[in-house]
């Protein structure tokens, strides 16, 4: 790209968050939805889903309950976490990297009045909306089954945004430090790929190993998976603070990485 910005010290303008910058890139991703919703709705949806529906049935048949739960109900429970694990890792990934290297939007968007600390904040709060939105998906699906509706699933699409918010700047760093599109291969297939698969979405953790349980309480898709099914099945607000917490955590840890990379390759 050929933009005047240098490496040093940031100017007093690139130091502040401005809302309308923010908006801005907002409102343009709201614009674009509205042309590609069906689409990424329905994989958005549907992929989960039927995760939910072979797993249930296939190992429902097996499993009566786990935790005194059915077991569909514990998997539909768990299914939210990978609806936004999926929504917003592979958004951050895949989306940001067309855009930044083959459509050159970022370019134009930092033409204007729009800083990388602005674009990066507004790309990832809009995918974690979504995450937020399609992660309820399964939950509707489980009430099919005999899911009981529940108060506490109010917070669900809450805790999928703050679930989101984190995987969608993971994608996004991604994105940046990646050398090329095929790199997303090793990710999906070392990071992504054992982060759902140990996460207690398909059985407890503290059935692995100790060392495999321990090394999955630092897996931030547990902490969703757990939340969820708090609020599903009733609330503990001690543990689900530390929840809350280690997503908040992992979230900030996210954004310095997120921000820097993309700093890096766009103005640096």
């Amino acid at each position: 790209m050929t933009n005047a910005r240098v490496a040093g010290p940031a100017p007093e303008r690139l130091r502040r968050f401005e809302l309308a910058a923010f908006g801005g890139v907002w409102k343009r991703e709201l614009t674009l939805f509205q042309r590609y919703w069906l689409s990424s709705t329905f994989s958005s949806v549907v992929e989960p889903t039927i995760y939910l529906l072979a797993f249930g049935f296939g190992l429902g048949s097996l499993i009566s309950t786990i935790r005194g739960l059915p077991y569909i109900e514990f998997l539909g429970t768990g299914v939210v976490a990978t609806s936004v694990l999926f929504t917003s890792a592979f958004a951050g990934m895949f989306t940001t990297f067309v855009r930044r290297k083959f459509q050159h939007s970022y370019d134009a968007m930092l033409a204007a009045p729009v800083d990388v600390h602005e674009l990066v904040a507004a790309e990832a709060l809009w995918i974690a909306t979504k995450s937020g939105v399609y992660g309820c998906a399964p939950l509707l699906v489980a009430m099919a089954f005999g899911l009981d509706p529940a108060p506490g699933m109010l917070l669900v699409p809450l805790i999928g945004l703050i679930t989101g918010l984190g995987f969608a700047l993971f994608g996004i760093w991604c994105s940046a430090v990646v050398p090329s599109i095929d790199s997303f291969n090793y990710i999906v297939s070392a990071v992504i790929t054992p982060l759902f698969l140990v996460a207690g979405t398909f059985f407890p953790v503290d059935q692995l190993p100790g060392w495999a349980s321990t090394v999955a309480a630092f897996n931030p898709l547990y902490h969703c998976v757990e939340l969820v099914r708090d609020a599903a099945f009733g609330l503990r607000p001690g543990l689900d603070l530390l929840h809350v917490g280690a997503l908040v955590l992992f979230a900030g840890l996210m954004w310095l990485l997120a921000y820097t990379a993309m700093r890096r390759r766009l103005i640096d």
